[in-house]
């Protein structure tokens, strides 16, 4: 029976490329699907693979042009690299690139944009919750899967060691995550939605512009900072599980990576939760 078409390659090839102009930082996070066709045809009749390339370096060479390449816009970027695959392999014929983007927003505090904080594009799901008795009744806020980021200025040092251990110290890495945030009122503000923007730019003005030692680290310090801001909410409560962006190592390429290529992941993730209040 005739083989009537083939094609392969990888999908799902997370990266991110963080391209740096001084102190400002632009980001693009991909997901990539490399697709080939050209003389594959005996891997799936003859069992024959000398013509396949693997899969794996097809991953590879997206991270490797992402590397060279972390200035180009998706579409351009995307045209390096479906060429990039005629270039290395005489026997594909036709590429196929297919990037899915994650948008991320640049934060502005004051009206100035700021070099290396983000939030995520149509960005979290406000929620309310309202419990009520015959006596009483309590208001609650919040916002669900709230994601944001920072490309820089964030660290993690000094913590427990030992012969489980294989995560090494930095004190400059990307920090994001997507979070569930909630805050209870003590008293009704003069406008509901009008207060919960202003907690929300006060969380990500903590995050964004103060370094950050942990996540545990900032989290304090943005529930401390909503408090002061917002004097009819009780508390507040945040949970933030870490999306982890993971530098990808490309000495095997004889490249470096100066925290310019990562691996975005969210599984398996820290979980980090706290709930600050008033005296």
């Amino acid at each position: 029976m005739p083989l009537i078409s083939n094609r392969y390659g990888k999908g799902r090839v997370r990266v991110m490329r963080i391209h740096r102009d001084g102190e400002r930082h632009e980001v693009s996070q991909l997901s990539i699907k490399a697709m080939m066709e050209g003389d594959f045809a005996r891997a799936y009749t003859d069992a024959d693979n000398s013509t396949s390339v693997s899969t794996d370096t097809i991953k590879n060479v997206v991270n490797v042009v992402a590397r060279e390449n972390t200035s180009l816009s998706t579409e351009e970027f995307c045209q390096v690299l479906a060429k990039k695959y005629l270039d290395l392999y005489p026997q594909v014929e036709k590429t196929m690139v297919t990037a899915h983007e994650t948008k991320w927003r640049r934060l502005s505090f004051a009206g100035t944009p700021h070099p290396h904080s983000f939030v995520l594009d149509a960005n979290g799901k406000p929620f309310v919750e309202v419990v009520t008795t015959r006596e009483s009744s309590a208001v609650t806020s919040g916002v669900d899967g709230f994601t944001f980021m920072k490309s820089t200025q964030s660290g993690w040092e000094n913590y427990v060691k030992d012969r489980y251990t294989t995560l090494a110290e930095t004190a400059d890495r990307m920090c994001a995550t997507s979070m569930l945030a909630s805050w209870k009122w003590s008293a009704k503000p003069a406008d509901y939605p009008a207060t919960n923007v202003a907690i929300l730019n006060t969380l990500l003005q903590v995050f964004g512009t103060t370094y950050s030692k942990s996540v545990q680290d900032s989290l304090y310090r943005m529930g401390e900072a909503a408090l002061a801001a917002v004097p009819e909410i009780s508390e507040i409560s945040m949970a933030c599980p870490n999306m982890h962006f993971i530098p990808i190592n490309l000495s095997a390429f004889a490249l470096d990576n100066r925290n310019d290529v990562f691996l975005p992941t969210d599984e398996p993730h820290g979980q980090i939760e706290c709930t600050v209040g008033r005296a």
